[in-house]
């Protein structure tokens, strides 16, 4: 809802909409594979390895967003827009936190009926489950640097990283007020953050420890793509169709010459792949072109409503998934092995996509729209 003494809502830009579709998708099939391992195809595995990247297209993409949204009003009132990103952020992050407390306790008490070891007690990856970090987390500060291990529903640290950029935005929209000249050192700004932050063998995946560092930087650079698309729109606007086609067919193929050209995850080689993925942003926010209409389609789109949904409630079938392996089926056949590999990501893929759909629908849409009501 605008607030009072503001402009009219800005056009919601429909590619952009449809562009959140993917990048879930891809987390969930990186989550599984650093898991599991690859699956010995290189077009595959390269592409699904460098799936972590896609946090910082949601990042930018937020702060691109926020820009578009709130830079052209007359009037920011802070506590309104903070109670807006609150109402939607916290309801789903709150829900599968309980649902992950519930899990953590149901699977711990039947290990010890059954006198085996819990997947949330047995030696490797498990999430943090402290007492002390489930408070951080209903506070929504699990990824500011207090916790030695990702926590409880884990992607949730996203969240958290987003919380803190939504309570430091006046600082990123007195940027975004300022002329061409600010927005072009927002986006050095972030790419230097970035720079400075990425390390050998880890790359840029580093979420609980200097996460905030890692979305300051994404964001300045959504910041300031939202400044440059600002300053350049009314030219844009005016070029033909095919323009932006070729604009758009020529981001996208300099994406995915990055991701192959930089070999396997995890370096520093990784950055250059930043470049081409933060400017797929720009490239469909004219909501024109050959790309733009694909991810304008419906299908995309309502896979882009349920984009936060499937990645806040990917950690619920990624830990049942733990379970099925310990218990149903822990010394599968060597016939089986490899078809296992492909039938369970598929699968996980599957329940992700409809599981996210009914949080979506009964959980994030209805309690939004509850707490915004009440909030008003």
């Amino acid at each position: 809802m605008p607030e009072s003494g503001t402009t009219a809502k800005p056009q919601e830009i429909r590619a952009l909409g449809g562009a959140r579709a993917l990048p879930p998708l891809l987390l969930v099939l990186y989550h599984y594979h650093e898991a599991h391992g690859y699956q010995n195809l290189r077009w595959f595995d390269v592409f699904v390895a460098k799936g972590y990247l896609w946090v910082e297209f949601f990042f930018a993409l937020s702060g691109f967003i926020l820009v578009h949204v709130y830079a052209a009003r007359r009037e920011f009132r802070y506590l309104d827009f903070l109670k807006a990103r609150l109402a939607r952020l916290y309801p789903l992050h709150l829900f599968t936190l309980l649902l992950m407390l519930a899990m953590v306790s149901f699977f711990r008490w039947l290990a010890a009926r059954g006198h085996y070891v819990s997947i949330y007690d047995a030696p490797g990856y498990h999430p943090y489950t402290s007492f002390w970090s489930f408070i951080g987390n209903l506070l929504l500060v699990q990824a500011w640097h207090l916790f030695p291990k990702l926590s409880w529903n884990g992607v949730a640290w996203f969240v958290s990283v987003e919380w803190f950029l939504c309570l430091i935005f006046p600082l990123y929209l007195w940027i975004a007020r300022q002329r061409l000249l600010a927005g072009l050192a927002s986006i050095l700004f972030g790419f230097l953050v970035l720079h400075l932050l990425i390390r050998p063998r880890i790359g840029l995946d580093i979420t609980y420890d200097w996460g905030i560092a890692r979305g300051v930087g994404d964001f300045a650079v959504g910041v300031g793509l939202a400044v440059l698309y600002r300053e350049i729109r009314p030219h844009g606007d005016a070029l033909p169709t095919a323009w932006l086609s070729l604009a758009q067919l020529f981001v996208f193929s300099a994406f995915f010459c990055a991701i192959y050209s930089t070999g396997w995850s995890h370096t520093v080689r990784d950055y250059w792949v930043l470049p081409p993925l933060f400017a797929i942003i720009p490239a469909l926010a004219f909501d024109r072109g050959i790309v733009a209409r694909l991810f304008q389609s419906a299908p995309l789109r309502l896979l882009g409503e349920w984009s936060f949904a499937i990645y806040m409630g990917q950690t619920t079938f990624l830990q049942l998934l733990r379970v099925a392996e310990q218990r149903l089926y822990p010394n599968p056949p060597p016939q089986w092995t490899h078809a296992l590999h492909m039938i369970e990501p598929s699968v996980l893929l599957i329940l992700c996509v409809i599981w996210g759909a009914l949080l979506y629908y009964f959980v994030e849409r209805p309690a939004n729209a509850w707490i915004r009501k009440r909030w008003h």
